[in-house]
């Protein structure tokens, strides 16, 4: 068995925890093929120096005979690491090195559990839809893809408004201060924290929600992701901001169209049985936590 690992960096603290998990790997003779900053990160900051069978830099020379990737930090570090997945047809699975997260879902005190579960082939792979943002201003390049969300946000503090169409039938104008488009799975990201519902992963849906909106009639609205959305923005001040997931570029006024749409192609997440997404639900939102059960 072969893994690439993607990381950046950790708090001291997680040391030991990330020495267990090489040593396991080094334990049940896994090949292992590292991304070559972490490498160095683990070597000249934490001192620990595992086993390598080889590295890599970037997405051009990313691994493709690999059974599937690890992603060793948060769930930022993880939307980080798919980025090399696009091209290769391997699942991801994240190990947590700080404290809440959602796709970053296995804990410190889970690592030697999750690897023999891993060995013995005790998973499930689950698909993941995912979003791409156009525009003609090509931003974001060929990165344009998202797990969890597109935003459309205001750069100041001056309210922006958007046009909204659904497959160029027009939807509604929303004075605000930004608008999220998410997936099943980043609806319990920032569409979570911004008042929107959970939608399971596997739905076939977008969720639209907009962020402070100046219209107390406007709610978030569900579509299917076979939807085409396409969004006209416009900002008193000039400039706004877009993002796909963790990644954020200003806009002006003169690259104010963008379209919105499920990518052609999906993320495959490994799940471990003891850690399905109804269990991180409960055990990160402490979901129906009540005495009665």
């Amino acid at each position: 068995m072969k893994i690439a690992i993607f990381g950046k960096n950790f708090n001291p603290d997680f040391s030991k925890y990330a020495k267990e998990f090489f040593d396991n790997l080094e334990a049940n003779h896994i090949d292992i093929v590292i991304y070559k900053p972490f490498m160095d990160f683990l070597g000249n900051e934490m001192k620990l120096n595992p086993k390598i069978h080889s590295s890599f830099n970037g997405v051009n020379d990313a691994p493709d005979d690999v059974d599937f990737l690890i992603s060793i930090g948060g769930d930022g570090t993880f939307l980080e690491s798919i980025r090399f997945l696009r091209n290769f047809n391997i699942p991801v699975i994240g190990l947590n090195s700080g404290r809440l997260g959602f796709l970053a879902n296995i804990s410190k005190e889970e690592i030697s559990v999750a690897i023999q579960e891993i060995i013995r082939g005790e998973y499930k792979i689950e698909s993941r839809s995912m979003i791409v943002l156009e525009s003609e201003s090509h931003a974001f390049g060929n990165f344009n893809f998202a797990l969890n969300d597109a935003t459309i946000q205001k750069k100041d503090s001056e309210m922006i408004t958007v046009d909204a169409f659904l497959d160029d039938e027009y939807l509604n104008t929303y004075w605000t201060d930004g608008l999220i488009v998410s997936t099943p799975t980043g609806s319990t990201a920032y569409n979570l924290a911004a008042g929107g519902p959970i939608i399971l992963p596997g739905s076939d849906n977008f969720v639209i929600l907009p962020i402070g909106s100046h219209n107390l009639t406007v709610r978030p609205l569900v579509v299917p992701d076979t939807k085409k959305i396409r969004l006209e923005v416009k900002s008193r001040s000039g400039n706004f901001m877009v993002t796909v997931d963790n990644r954020t570029l200003v806009m002006d006024a003169k690259n104010n169209s963008f379209i919105l749409r499920k990518a052609s192609f999906n993320l495959k997440m490994l799940q471990l049985p003891f850690n399905n997404y109804y269990a991180t639900i409960r055990n990160k939102l402490m979901w129906g936590v009540d005495r009665r059960n």
